[in-house]
């Protein structure tokens, strides 16, 4: 295609984001496709057969279509055909899609190429989810940009995803069950998703129930989230995924770009069983950027096997705000916030929340006893040069026999008690080690590290953790 017919779908695209009502567009969870992005889509697909069935569930203007046809006209037979199927709920954006449409299919007939298409305006998840149910027209390829919201306990889009078999609270990860569902055995689906699918507690279902129906081909990631998508200002992380319906699992591809000019792509073959651990009853699904991960040649110990655990700090500090002391008074106990922690722990520090709980039968029950711990910040701030950030809470720095650690916090404990010095210090300064940061990132893209992913970690034995701590004092 022409560089000058490509601008002019990147022109379509801006213009009618420009258009739309910024507040249904967040309503709606919408962001539109660039046309390097939706090209680099279309190259993923392995199979090119005379007949195809096109599903696209949440088609904008039409970007991943156009450049769907346009690889399709290179790839497939010359007495190929190719039926479209979009769906597209907005007003707007319908007017845009069929006009652009109508171009592709007069773009088609003078390829001597069979394009038909239809546009449905209606709710990709309502009519899906019927289709479903009841054994609807099946496709043998499926693309998807899909949109990014919550989806209410209680809604009617809840209600009809559960009669089709889907449990999921966020849309994006409906459209992408739909899509799996309506896709033919043997099919294909290439989709841009949330890396933060890729790992966390609340979507371990979403994945098993993915996993158990298809295998993962391709996985694409961004270097940079900013640049990928910098005219829609999507913060988050995504990735591209291309899936195969019900075909045996064998190996995946891993790719990497800084962003959407794929200038520096780079790629590697691994097996499955790189992606996603066979031992792993979370099913996180890991990203290396090397056929051997750092992590898998040193350590090999969970938490749990050291006789340890992480709980999330037990202190949500609203539900106690009747027992906040901005300072420290009489028969109260420290409350530790990610705040008090800079080079070292810091308390109390001057803030606007409390650096201490009254003590009291309500509170005591929140609290944990006194001792030495390792703690990481749930949440890091995007300017941290690392995903986890741990420290060490020293007792002789803090008052009293017990603790209060703030929800925004992760404890690493020995029974609910404190631990060694020594092995307080060596888990920080293991967490804090680049090895664990490159680890981490692999099946985590996003600044959350939850107590899930931390008991999830391979960590050395007691006894080099204990070095480590050695190590450590001598520079404290």
């Amino acid at each position: 295609m022409s560089s000058s017919l490509r601008r002019s779908v990147d022109e379509i695209r801006l213009a009618a984001t420009g258009r739309l009502d910024s507040r249904r567009r967040a309503a709606l969870g919408q962001f539109m496709t660039p046309s390097a992005i939706a090209d680099f889509m279309t190259s993923l697909y392995e199979r090119w057969p005379a007949e195809i069935r096109l599903l696209d569930p949440g088609a904008g203007v039409g970007s991943l279509t156009e450049a769907f046809v346009r690889r399709w006209a290179e790839k497939a037979p010359h007495n190929s055909r190719l039926d479209v199927t979009a769906y597209e709920i907005d007003p707007l954006l319908i007017g845009y899609l069929t006009s652009h449409f109508d171009e592709l299919v007069a773009e088609a007939s003078s390829w001597k190429r069979d394009l038909r298409y239809s546009v449905i305006p209606k709710d990709f998840i309502v009519e899906g989810s019927f289709s479903a149910a009841f054994r609807g027209p099946r496709y043998s390829h499926i693309i998807l940009n899909p949109p990014y919201r919550k989806i209410a306990t209680a809604s009617d889009h809840r209600r009809l995803l559960s009669r089709a078999g889907i449990e999921t609270v966020n849309l994006y990860a409906a459209f992408l069950a739909l899509s799996v569902e309506l896709c033919e055995p043997g099919g294909e689906i290439v989709g841009i998703v949330p890396r933060r699918f890729c790992n966390g507690t609340y979507v371990r279902r979403f994945r098993e129930w993915l996993l158990e129906r298809t295998s993962i081909r391709h996985i694409h990631v961004f270097g940079s989230r900013q640049k990928a998508f910098q005219d829609d200002e999507v913060l988050q992380e995504n990735i591209i995924i291309h899936l195969s319906r019900d075909t045996p699992r064998q190996s995946s591809v891993v790719s990497t770009s800084t962003d959407a000019t794929f200038h520096d792509l780079r790629q590697l073959t691994l097996p499955f069983a790189s992606i996603v651990k066979p031992s792993d009853p979370e099913r996180f699904i890991h990203i290396p950027d090397s056929p051997t991960p750092a992590t898998s040649r040193l350590f090999k110990y969970k938490l749990s096997e050291l006789g340890l655990d992480v709980a999330t700090g037990p202190v949500v500090d609203f539900r106690v705000r009747e027992h906040w002391l901005a300072m420290p008074t009489q028969n109260c106990v420290p409350l530790i916030y990610s705040h008090h922690f800079r080079e070292g722990l810091a308390w109390p520090r001057e803030h606007r929340k409390p650096n201490a709980l009254a003590l009291n039968e309500e509170t005591r029950k929140w609290l944990m006893p006194r001792g030495w711990y390792a703690v990481t910040k749930r949440f890091s701030s995007k300017e941290e040069k690392r995903r986890i950030v741990a420290h060490v809470v020293d007792p002789t720095a803090l008052p009293g026999e017990l603790y209060g650690f703030e929800n925004h916090l992760n404890v690493i404990h020995k029974t609910r008690i404190g631990l060694t010095e020594e092995l307080a210090r060596g888990i920080a300064v293991f967490l804090n080690s680049t090895v664990v940061d490159q680890h981490f990132r692999t099946f985590s893209g996003h600044t959350q590290v939850n107590a899930t992913d931390l008991r999830s970690l391979e960590f050395p034995a007691i006894a080099e953790l204990v070095r480590f701590g050695e190590w450590a004092k001598t520079r404290s």
